[in-house]
């Protein structure tokens, strides 16, 4: 059977079991470090390139322990994120935080932490100086509408609800400018997973000019420029990763035309990228419990899309490797599921797989990002724990599997003495 590698042998697997029973996802540090690395490098062109790490991803402060020592800043998007941050010990500009319908609360917060503000709408200009002031450094994010394509998972541009109109730029920073401030950034994120080198670039060269125009109508001149993420992993065997080398070498060469051929360098470059860095390295572990067939077989697993579930709203394809069945030949055809009272919950539908028995141990792929950071607890299923594959081999727990007590720990169950009906 045609597959992905994995960090970890069936035996070494069994031996993780034995201590963290399934279903569970686990991270591999080695693999994750060593992209880390490689992204940086491909950037060290750019004096003060950073990668702010999109913790919606995998918002574990192990990991992000992890990247920050790799360099990287880390971009949140609300109240709980902003929190993680600052529990692991991040403070000012290596936070960035971008969000949308924001509450009042969450920009004190980020304002109090010192992270760089990105501004998602033009009202948002006012509704963060009433409640909040202007900080030293503000930044937008724009939607290029039509310039730009967007795909299957993120939506056009022009029917996104994130970011500024080109005008709305225009008008919004000459607002800032009578306002006072002195520092600014920009921003965009147009896509999801995508795969293609060129969209990257394209991205930049769009950012770029517009950073020009602005300056020319302005004087405005720049800090940084977010390139946002999206970047994807392949998530089938035949996919390539993107080659981030020629991405950087494409951006590099329309730094040069734009950015320095202006005058306006040095500019920084910024990515959050969440995907690419923990996606490939995360892997869902479970066990078959039950074989059932009908109209079809079926292969019922003691994980359930509240611990992945991607496949069941986006249609996602993840790669599923039967242990100790890796090369024998997939000829039985499966949908791979959970148990959820909803027909919608598998892991894969019509897959080709090794014959399965009950107690085979399965390892769905490429779930480190928006894998366990998704799940929900329909059904009252709590969610499982996470791991750590540590570089010298050794396995860690990063989060303990939640309790019932932990599901219940919001209702007041006393208080039903005294309720009547």
């Amino acid at each position: 059977m045609k597959g992905k590698s994995l960090p970890f042998s069936k035996e070494k697997l069994n031996q993780i079991i034995e201590e963290f029973p399934t279903p569970f996802h686990i991270y591999d540090e080695k693999a994750m470090k060593e992209y880390a690395q490689y992204f940086n490098n491909c950037f060290a062109w750019n004096k003060g390139f950073k990668e702010y790490y999109a913790i919606k991803a995998a918002p574990n402060p192990y990991l992000m322990k992890i990247l920050r020592n790799q360099g990287f800043g880390i971009d949140c998007s609300s109240l709980a994120e902003l929190a993680l941050a600052e529990k692991v010990g991040m403070r000012g500009e290596e936070i960035m935080f971008t969000s949308n319908d924001t509450p009042a609360e969450e920009y004190k917060k980020a304002a109090v932490l010192g992270a760089i503000i990105n501004l998602d709408d033009i009202t948002h200009i006012d509704y963060l100086d009433k409640h909040v002031g202007m900080p030293e450094l503000v930044c937008f994010r724009y939607n290029p509408g039509a310039l730009k394509g967007g795909n299957v998972i993120i939506g056009n541009p022009e029917d996104s609800k994130y970011g500024f109109t080109r005008e709305q730029l225009f008008e919004g920073f000459k607002k800032l400018q009578k306002m006072g401030v002195k520092r600014f950034g920009i921003h965009t994120m147009v896509a999801s997973n995508e795969l293609d080198a060129d969209y990257f670039v394209e991205t930049a060269d769009i950012i770029f000019d517009t950073i020009v125009d602005l300056n020319k109508e302005l004087g405005i001149k720049f800090e940084f420029a977010n390139l946002g993420g999206g970047i994807g992993i392949p998530y089938k065997s035949e996919h390539k990763p993107v080659d981030m080398v020629k991405v950087s070498n494409g951006i590099k060469e329309l730094y040069e035309q734009h950015i320095v051929a202006n005058g306006l360098a040095p500019l920084k470059i910024f990515f959050e990228s969440g995907r690419a860095i923990t996606g490939p390295f995360g892997y869902l572990v479970s066990t078959v419990l039950h074989l059932k067939e009908t109209y079809k077989k079926y292969v019922g697993l003691d994980a359930s899309m509240a611990n992945l579930m991607r496949p069941a709203v986006y249609g996602a394809y993840h790669h599923i490797t039967v242990m100790g069945k890796e090369n024998q030949p997939a000829r039985f055809l499966y949908d791979v599921t959970g148990s959820l009272c909803e027909n919608n919950d598998k892991f894969a539908i019509n897959r080709l797989l090794p014959e399965i028995a009950v107690g085979d141990v399965l390892v769905i792929h490429d779930t480190g990002a928006h894998g366990h950071s998704m799940g929900f607890n329909y059904n009252g299923k709590t969610r499982s724990a996470e791991l750590l594959l540590r570089e010298g081999g050794d396995v860690v727990q990063i989060r303990r599997k939640e309790t019932i007590d932990d599901y219940f720990a919001t209702l007041d169950f006393a208080g039903l003495n005294n309720f009547e009906v």
